[in-house]
């Protein structure tokens, strides 16, 4: 549970030794009874417990995470421990990158990944005060949250607000507690001050959970991930007066974000973003937050206003696909921003780092969740669900984050999929997907007569 072993079965009672005067015969079966009786007991009182669990079983493609059945003895909580039954998990970019072998920090397969959830307590153990049996907590741990129920400590677990659904539960805390820890505590955003966020994508309101279908689409090695940490930010500057934000994301997507209050949106696919935010503030920016890396930094750092601030927090330039890419990765590192002291000083300019794994500060993470918790129950922050899978759709869950489709958080679901749920034959799908088939050979055929041609 939560990367631990199984505790230990209860030792066996040990059996007197006989002594050498033997009682009488009725005398020593009424003696012999009682130890019978305790030796069986154990047997009698283990309890085992099984649950789902998705399992890392190799670094590589989508087939490499498998859900599995396990089954142990019933964990025996330690002092400040809960066992939680969780009903939501969340899906987040660090977590394709370990399934890819992208992740130094990630333990040895086979492993269970996951940082973050949502579900209800099952049992506490000793010195627990603040929780109890019942109660309806998200939480945020350092991985092995992919399964139906996991131990861990009570202080890595929040109490949810009544009108919070699990699915959004499971989709606050590491994006908000990251973008808040990058605006907030890094950035000293401010009133009046200006934030480029890539990827941003926002949509307010309450969104429903819907179970997604497989779809089938070409991955578009353009396309940046609109997801959650750019949504999350994008709220976030709202709790600021007169922040302005500028967004990059694909034209597709422009519709849905412009309900959000983004205030400039940039189509960077089709304009030089750069160019497009030197024309509206020709001094650039105050804040940039960059999940991108390599050119995509540099160009972020030239951005900036003098005392303005960089803050990197991924390499998603460095992943083309669902397999690790070691030309680009290359070409992401070679194209990183470098500097030194030299430069750095007479620029004015902040670069900082951000990786949530490393923060080993429960106190500030806490008073960021708590925070968090508290802008929520107020409607100013609402985590956006793109789609949630079911444990047994975690391949077609990746998929759709790796080839750039969602808008929001993906969410899985660990308790199982119900028949009724399952995808029923849809003619129309089924006809696009041959009619696109078809029309990839009927290239193909064109590009092998053309080519004949030309050879003639």
């Amino acid at each position: 549970m939560s990367g631990e072993e199984a505790p230990t079965q209860q030792q066996q009672p040990e059996q007197q030794e006989k002594k050498p005067d033997e009682p009488p015969p009725a005398a020593a079966a009424a003696a012999d009874a009682p130890q019978e009786e305790r030796s069986a007991a154990p047997a009698a009182e283990e309890k085992t417990l099984s649950f789902r669990a998705l399992v890392l079983t190799g670094h590589g493609g989508y087939d490499k995470v498998k859900l599995q059945v396990k089954t142990q003895s019933e964990p025996r909580l330690q002092p400040g421990e809960v066992l939680v039954r969780v009903k939501a998990c969340g899906l987040n970019f660090g977590e394709l990158l370990g399934r890819m072998g992208m992740d130094e920090m990630l333990p040895s397969p086979p492993v269970t990944m996951g940082m973050e959830g949502s579900g209800v307590i099952e049992a506490v153990g000793e010195d627990v005060k603040e929780r109890k049996v019942g109660d309806r907590v998200i939480v945020l741990s350092l991985g092995g949250m992919w399964q139906e129920v996991v131990v861990v400590s009570a202080s890595r677990t929040f109490p949810m607000p009544e009108q919070m659904s699990f699915e959004e539960g499971a989709a606050l805390s590491v994006n908000y507690v990251s973008a808040y820890l990058m605006l907030f505590e890094m950035a000293n955003v401010r009133p009046g001050k200006s934030v480029l966020i890539h990827m941003a994508a926002v949509l307010s309101g309450r969104v429903a959970c819907m179970i997604q279908p497989h779809e089938t689409r070409v991955m578009r090695r353009a396309e940046r991930i609109t997801g959650g940490v750019g949504i999350a930010a994008s709220q976030l500057c709202q709790t600021v007066q007169d922040v302005t934000v500028f967004g990059t994301a694909s034209g597709s997507k422009h519709e849905t974000i412009a309900q959000g209050g983004v205030t400039h949106l940039i189509d960077y696919r089709t304009k030089d973003y750069v160019a497009e935010i030197r024309k509206i503030s020709p001094k650039g920016v105050d804040i940039v937050l960059d999940p991108l890396g390599g050119s995509d930094s540099q160009k972020g750092f030239s951005l900036l206003k003098p005392l303005g601030t960089l803050v990197v927090y991924g390499a998603t330039n460095s992943v083309t696909g669902p397999k690790k890419n070691l030309l680009a990765i290359a070409k992401t590192w070679y194209n990183q921003l470098s500097l030194n002291t030299l430069k750095l000083m007479p620029a004015n300019k902040a670069v900082c780092g951000f990786y949530l794994g490393h923060i080993v500060n429960e106190e500030l993470v806490s008073r960021t969740m708590f925070k968090l918790l508290e802008l929520y129950g107020q409607g100013k922050i609402k985590p956006h669900i793109d789609s949630c899978y079911h444990f047994e759709e975690v391949a077609d869950a990746m998929r759709r984050m790796h080839e750039r489709l969602n808008i929001g958080k993906v969410i899985l679901l660990p308790e199982a999929k119900k028949e009724e749920e399952k995808p029923k034959s849809d003619p129309e799908p089924v006809e696009n997907v041959e009619k696109t088939e078809a029309a990839v050979e009927e290239k193909k055929e064109e590009a092998a007569e053309e080519v004949k041609e030309e050879k003639d």
